[in-house]
């Protein structure tokens, strides 16, 4: 069974995945130790088979398939990221939506690189991740810290907002990058949903892109790309500039030096 209930999400995600595609490898620079943390916890121990939750373009799911030799699953809910992934081979790629798929087997870890921030029912999600994992079996994931604490996310957001006034205002407690920011309410959600051995720990890394990344990677993803979108062609060139300015501070010569502060959330299910 594959029924989806989260279709605003998906719908989403199949509009943006093509720009996801598009720059996948600026992306997977930009995250490689987020990368690097889940292989690591794939290889604390054998593993058989290993889910990844909002794979997008497969980033993570070839790297813990070529690090363990795991039978590797990645699951979204973009078809056009999918496809990007697929590409790639090294592992199955599944369209589905991990909050009410059924699994045909279980698996020995579950991990997600900032794909589980946008369930429509979380507890619900995890509760039936949870039923796909094999007792004893472990979830690692990174999730967004505070907004506040990445400031190179939000100035998209601010360069965007004007451009988009009819955008609606994010619901702070609804699915969106920063919906497990607060700890204790990521806890809560994982011990309702039946996980046990908890730990969420912060993680900062200062990342680094070439400078001449910057634009591909903005115009690709997020507010900025929806605003091109809807701006008149003559219009995009004047704000693509407004944009590179607005990203100065970050920029060191012909280096882009971009804090990101995570949590790494790490759990079992019971035996």
């Amino acid at each position: 069974m594959t029924s989806e209930v989260n279709s605003e999400q998906a719908a989403w995600w199949n509009a943006a995945g093509l720009g996801w595609a598009n720059v996948q490898d600026i992306v997977d620079l930009m995250l490689r130790p987020f990368q690097d943390l889940l292989v690591q916890a794939a290889l604390e121990r054998p593993r058989e088979r290993v889910l990844d939750v909002g794979c997008g373009t497969g980033g993570v799911t070839r790297a813990i398939a070529e690090a363990t030799g795991a039978a590797c699953v990645g699951i979204d809910i973009s078809e056009t990221m999918l496809a990007a992934a697929r590409e790639h081979g090294k592992a199955e790629y599944l369209l589905a939506d991990a909050q009410v798929h059924t699994f045909d087997e279980s698996f020995d870890l579950v991990v997600s690189r900032f794909g589980v921030m946008f369930f429509e029912d979380p507890t619900a999600a995890f509760r039936n991740l949870l039923r796909a994992t094999s007792p004893g079996g472990d979830l690692r994931f990174i999730t967004w810290r505070t907004a506040a604490e990445n400031p190179f996310m939000t100035t998209a957001n601010k360069v965007a907002a004007p451009l988009l006034p009819d955008a609606p205002v994010p619901d702070p407690d609804g699915p969106g990058p920063f919906a497990f920011a607060d700890p204790g309410k990521t806890r809560k959600i994982l011990g309702e949903a039946g996980w046990t051995g908890i730990g969420i720990t912060p993680v900062d890394q200062i990342r680094s892109l070439p400078e001449e990344l910057l634009i591909p990677y903005l115009s690709n993803l997020g507010p900025i790309s929806r605003a091109l979108k809807e701006a008149a062609e003559s219009e995009r060139p004047r704000i693509m500039s407004d944009v590179r300015s607005a990203f100065d501070g970050f920029v060191h010569g012909d280096e882009v030096r971009i804090p990101a502060a995570v949590w790494q959330v790490t759990a079992s299910a019971p035996l």
